[in-house]
C-alpha cells in the first residue's frame, strides 16, 4: 500500500516561487522534500493509530478466538488466568504434534489471545511471531484451512501494533488472510472473516493512506450479521458502524428487537467462557444506544 503525493503540484509551486536569485530558488527547492516527508510521516502515524484502534475495538469481537474453549471451562478457575494456561497447553501440543493442522491453528489462536493481554511491544511481537509461524505451518500442511488463514490475519494485526512503517504492509496481509478465510469458510468463527474484514474497512483510514472503505465495511458487516445472526458481536459491530456514519435512525428502529435478541442470546451463550464477551457486549450496547439517542429528537419543522 503506497502513500502517494502529487509531484505536479510541487513542480507548479516551484515555478511560481522561482526568482532570478539563485539562493532563493535553492531555499524553496529544499523545503519541498521536507514537507513531503512530514506529510508521509503524519499519514503513517495516522495509519498506525488506526491499526491500534482497530484491534482495541476488535479485541472482544472475535467469538471463539477469544478465551473460549468449552472443553477447558471446568478445569479453569479464573478467567484472567485462562489465556496463559491455554497458550501453554496449545504450545505443548503443537511441539508434540508437528504435522497437525488443528494443533497449529490452536496454537495460533492461543498466541493471539495471550498477545492481546501483553503489556509491552516486545512481548506482543514475540507472541505474534509465534502465532504467525504456527499459522503458516498450518497453511503449509493444509492450504484450505480457514482457521489457519483467519488466525494468521489476527496475529498479523498484533504484530502491526508494534510497527510503524511496517504496519502498512501488514494491513494488506491482514486483508488478504481474511479474504481467503471467507472464500474457504464464510461462517468460520461466527462469520469472523466478514466481521474482522468489515471492522478493518470501517476503522482504517481511506485511500490513499490505507484501505478504509465505507461501502466495503457495510457489505462485510451486513454479511456477517446475515450469516450468523445468533452471534451478538456481528449485530453490534454493524450498529457501531451505523452510529459512526451518522445513520442513527437505523439503530433506533431496531433497539426494541435488539434488546429481546440479547436477552435470548444470554440464555444460550452461558458459562465462564462467555463472561468476558457479555461484559463487553453490554458495555458496547449501552454506548451505541447513548450515541444514537439524539436520533429521536425531532426538529421544530418536523412537528408542524
Amino acid at each position: 500500500m503506497a502513500i502517494t503525493n502529487c509531484s505536479a503540484g510541487q513542480c507548479s509551486k516551484l515555478k511560481a516561487q522561482y526568482s532570478k536569485e539563485a539562493p532563493a530558488f535553492k531555499l524553496h527547492f529544499e523545503r519541498q522534500p521536507i514537507n513531503f516527508a512530514r506529510g508521509q510521516y503524519r499519514a503513517t502515524w495516522s495509519l498506525c493509530f488506526a491499526v491500534w484502534l482497530f484491534f482495541w475495538a476488535l479485541s472482544f469481537e472475535l467469538g471463539t478466538s477469544r478465551i473460549c474453549a468449552a472443553d477447558d471451562v471446568a478445569r479453569v478457575t479464573s478467567i484472567a488466568s485462562r489465556p496463559k494456561r491455554l497458550y501453554d497447553e496449545a504450545r505443548a501440543r503443537y511441539q508434540k504434534e508437528t504435522n497437525s493442522v488443528e494443533a497449529a491453528c490452536e496454537f495460533g489462536r492461543a498466541a493471539f489471545d495471550l498477545a492481546d493481554l501483553s503489556t509491552n511491544d516486545n512481548q506482543r511481537a514475540a507472541l505474534a511471531h509465534e502465532g504467525i509461524d504456527a499459522c503458516r505451518r498450518g497453511i503449509q500442511l493444509d492450504p484450505k484451512s480457514a482457521a489457519a488463514h483467519y488466525y494468521l490475519g489476527l496475529n498479523y494485526g498484533q504484530l502491526a501494533q508494534t510497527k510503524l512503517l511496517g504496519a502498512i504492509k501488514l494491513v494488506d496481509q491482514m486483508e488478504e488472510a481474511w479474504k481467503t478465510t471467507i472464500q474457504l469458510d464464510p461462517k468460520f468463527d461466527f462469520a469472523g472473516g466478514h466481521r474482522t474484514l468489515g471492522v478493518l474497512y470501517r476503522d482504517a483510514p481511506g485511500w490513499p493512506t490505507s484501505i478504509g472503505s465505507r461501502s466495503k465495511a457495510r457489505q462485510h458487516l451486513q454479511k456477517a450479521a446475515e450469516l450468523c445472526p445468533e452471534y451478538p458481536g456481528n449485530r453490534l459491530s454493524l450498529f457501531e458502524a451505523y452510529a459512526k456514519w451518522g445513520e442513527k435512525k437505523t439503530v433506533q428502529e431496531q433497539i426494541k428487537a435488539t434488546e429481546e435478541f440479547l436477552k435470548a442470546a444470554r440464555e444460550k451463550l452461558t458459562g465462564e467462557s462467555w463472561a468476558l464477551d457479555w461484559r463487553d457486549w453490554d458495555q458496547r450496547w449501552e454506548k451505541i444506544k447513548a450515541r444514537c439517542a439524539s436520533a429521536t429528537v425531532r426538529s421544530p419543522r418536523e412537528t408542524r
